[in-house]
């Protein structure tokens, strides 16, 4: 059996990213009951709205959900002990050290997946016990390592480098299978987050799905990470880079809550719009729901599997 779909019980191996803005309860479940992995997106929430979208989902949903926890999020000790208070019994984590908290998670029956952006960095993860980690390439949304690394060399590397259960991450939206990589299983964020069942705003979603190739740039490289549309904030940021801007000064003009005002709120000139390379090839599609990108997927990835030369299983 596929060791990523029977570690977290689950049909089959397809987890949706826990993206700010986007992974509300609502999502979450769809993708469960679709029979992937869903996440509830933790960077996004206070600590009582996530209580109440873990119990919302637990309620729309028997099958297994899981919530995704950045590591500097900056009630870190209270989020953590909700979620065991609420016996969450899987938890993503990223964007930081896994060693703090993974032996604390599994202490309590929680099983744990980490990000990483490198082989380097999966080895770590390893070593703090992990039950499995998700190689993201650069080509992701959102939050993203500073190494650069495609997913296409990123997967091999890291596949080499540990023994762990391997989800793949980053630019994957269509059902092509990745075990020819190495991973046993896929993250898919951008496709998710331009659901029907998001909380992104509409406007969002659809300016994510009239995006060409080229539209995103990874950008705030000396803070951290991310891969934005291009638009009026972008252009001041790339200015602001472009002439030698340092941290604080670019932590200034990032400001408080760029990010919900663009993705929750709709502004798509002054928000940061956090969304994959991606989302071109999802030009023309308009908003599906949660079951008809599964169904793609899923037909996509045994369509793959038939065609001739191919034997990945």
């Amino acid at each position: 059996m596929n060791r990523v779909a029977s570690l977290f019980g689950i049909k089959y191996p397809i987890v949706q990213g826990g993206m700010v803005w986007c992974s509300g309860w609502r999502l979450a479940s769809a993708v469960s009951n679709a029979g992937g992995l869903g996440l509830l997106g933790a960077g996004s929430m206070h600590p009582e709205t996530l209580r109440e979208h873990i119990r919302k989902c637990r309620e729309a949903t028997r099958a297994p959900f899981g919530v995704n926890i950045p590591l500097m999020y900056p009630q870190i000790e209270e989020i953590m002990q909700l979620v065991a208070e609420e016996q969450v019994p899987i938890v993503f984590t990223s964007a930081g050290s896994p060693s703090k908290w993974t032996g604390w998670l599994k202490e309590r029956g929680i099983k744990v997946a980490h990000v990483v952006s490198s082989s380097y960095f999966a080895r770590k993860a390893e070593t703090a016990g992990v039950d499995a980690v998700v190689a993201e390439g650069f080509e992701a949304g959102g939050h993203n390592g500073r190494e650069e690394t495609t997913t296409l060399c990123l997967i091999p590397a890291v596949r080499e480098a540990v023994s762990l259960p391997l989800i793949a991450a980053g630019g994957i939206t269509t059902g092509r299978a990745v075990e020819v990589l190495g991973a046993e299983g896929v993250q898919i964020g951008t496709r998710f987050a331009l659901t029907a069942e998001s909380s992104a705003c509409e406007a969002f979603k659809q300016r994510c799905l009239d995006l060409n190739e080229g539209d995103t740039m990874l950008m705030l490289k000396k803070l951290a990470p991310a891969r934005l549309v291009k638009n009026a904030f972008s252009d001041a940021v790339r200015a602001a880079e472009a002439s030698g801007a340092g941290v604080e000064e670019l932590r200034e003009l990032l400001g408080r809550g760029r990010a919900k005002r663009g993705i929750f709120e709709g502004d798509l000139d002054e928000g940061e719009l956090e969304i994959g390379q991606a989302a071109s090839l999802l030009k023309g599609k308009g908003i599906q729901t949660v079951e008809e990108v599964m169904t793609e997927l899923l037909n996509e990835y045994k369509t793959t599997l038939n065609e001739p030369g191919n034997s990945y299983c």
